[in-house]
């Protein structure tokens, strides 16, 4: 399916959920457009059709219709500026205060609603996913303050890091079916020979979502082999990779370790980098063809 028809799609699917296809919204007089100037005029107080006009993204002539109606309803005030005859402010009638109350309060119940056959980790997945679609329909980037812990993997973690990896790199680099099941190998026997005191899988988490993850394995008793660093796509940029790095080479040390090592290809320039500013030294690259490509790996090491 295409970003477009995925797009119509979930249109027709929200939409038809969120009852805004009825005649009035919330089973009230109101339609969708005059309850979002009523939201718009309870929240700023007051405001000329401008900048209503701008909030909203409405034709200049339908948000005057609009507004017309709501005062005809007698729903909203409007005033000349005092500093400027020529513009009208805009504010709710007492009236127009108790409709947009009682329209709020209708809307704030059927949202609970919708998400009551939902538990805390679906509710959390489902305002992750709706801020990343504004984040990127809004051309801002995602709250890049929103805090990034990184913790322990817990259940389903560990099932979402093989998938993200398959999923991330036939998307990005072509490869196929056969590095899922690499990365599948690598994490059960991660957890069929865990050894607390000398293994960690470090996951990060944002905004209730998991955005990254990496492996601290032991290769032999005094080398450590860093393995599985990802970062989600929306996550770029922000210093995860970095820090998920750093965490595995305090632990190693911590644990006792004298090397770490790490496997890697050429391709994935970003995690080199990353590599590279954390100390690790290429010391051997080999061309071989893997996961249906051809490919040049390389081994990268870091004294601790």
């Amino acid at each position: 399916m295409s970003a477009v028809s995925a797009v119509r799609a979930f249109n027709r699917f929200y939409t038809q959920k969120i009852g805004v296809l009825e005649e009035g919204l919330l089973h009230s007089p109101y339609s969708l457009p005059e309850a979002r100037v009523l939201w718009e005029l309870a929240h700023r107080g007051v405001a000329t059709a401008t900048e209503l006009r701008q909030a909203l993204g409405l034709d200049a002539g339908y948000l005057s219709r609009l507004l017309a109606t709501l005062a005809s309803r007698k729903l909203v005030a409007r005033k000349a500026a005092r500093d400027d005859k020529r513009h009208l402010l805009l504010s709710l009638t007492t009236r127009g205060k108790r409709v947009f109350s009682a329209l709020d309060v209708r809307s704030a119940e059927a949202i609970e609603r919708l998400l009551r056959p939902l538990g805390g980790d679906g509710r959390r997945k489902l305002a992750a996913a709706m801020q990343t679609i504004e984040a990127l329909l809004s051309g801002e980037p995602a709250a890049a303050n929103a805090p990034v812990v990184i913790r322990g993997p817990r259940p389903g973690d560990l099932g979402w890091i093989v998938h993200r990896h398959g999923v991330l790199y036939a998307e990005e680099y072509g490869w196929d079916a056969r590095f899922e099941a690499l990365v599948a190998g690598i994490v059960a026997r991660f957890v069929e020979h865990y050894d607390r005191a000398r293994e960690r899988c470090f996951v990060a988490e944002r905004d209730g979502a998991v955005v990254g993850a990496v492996f601290c394995v032991a290769q032999s008793r005094t080398v450590a082999k860093l393995r599985l660093l990802y970062v989600e796509p929306s996550a770029r940029g922000l210093g995860i990779g970095a820090r998920l790095v750093d965490e595995c080479i305090r632990f190693a040390r911590g644990a006792g370790y004298r090397r770490m090592e790490l496997w890697t290809n050429s391709v994935l320039a970003d995690a080199r980098r990353i590599y590279e500013r954390a100390g690790f030294v290429r010391v051997s690259e080999q061309r071989h063809h893997s996961f249906g490509k051809s490919l040049v790996s390389q081994t990268f090491r870091l004294a601790l």
